[in-house]
């Protein structure tokens, strides 16, 4: 139950802050004490990758949920697009996708440490739910390519809305990308 609660904890705290957040907070956030991490867990960069781990899975969770709430899949694919680009993911990158909070902290890292797999998982596993909502016409290299770029577009929006958020061009970033992927 305890490291459950850390996982969580952690999960919400390393897109809110990075992955810089110290184990104190994490335990503090758990409602635990700093003494108990290493009875739960052998360093925090493998808290870090359970926590990105557990961050993608729910936002898996919530993509499949957009897919089964639509009877078809560009409806899918537009709820996904809808919902991503919003200022309620602007708002809450502690409860959002990792992705956007995630990927210039994870790019710090060295690559032998554990939540660039977890990361690298992660994303191939939001492509490969995106990509199965696009066009079935269209053959799976496409289909990958063109999910690839959809969602670098929605990330990066997301990125450029969260760092000017409070000004004008945040909202034109949101609209501006909402608008043209929903067009194409």
């Amino acid at each position: 139950k305890n490291r459950k609660a850390i996982e969580h904890a952690a999960s919400r705290l390393i897109r809110e802050r990075g992955l810089s957040v110290s184990v104190a907070d994490l335990m503090g956030a758990a409602g635990l004490t700093h003494g108990g991490f290493y009875g739960h867990f052998r360093s925090k960069d493998e808290l870090n990758s359970i926590a990105c781990a557990l961050a993608f899975s729910e936002g898996e969770n919530r993509w499949k949920g957009f897919i089964a709430d639509e009877d078809s899949s560009e409806g899918a694919r537009a709820a996904m697009v809808e919902n991503y680009i919003s200022p309620n993911s602007r708002a809450a990158p502690g409860a959002k996708c990792p992705l956007a909070a995630l990927a210039v902290d994870v790019s710090r890292e060295d690559a032998s440490k554990p939540v660039r797999e977890a990361f690298n998982a992660g994303i191939e596993g939001l492509v490969e739910l995106f990509a199965s909502v696009l066009p079935s016409d269209d053959t799976p290299d496409k289909r990958r390519s063109d999910a690839l770029v959809q969602i670098s577009t929605m990330v990066g929006v997301l990125v450029l809305a969260r760092a000017t958020n409070g000004k004008p061009i945040s909202d034109e970033l949101l609209n501006a990308a909402r608008t043209h992927l929903l067009q194409s």
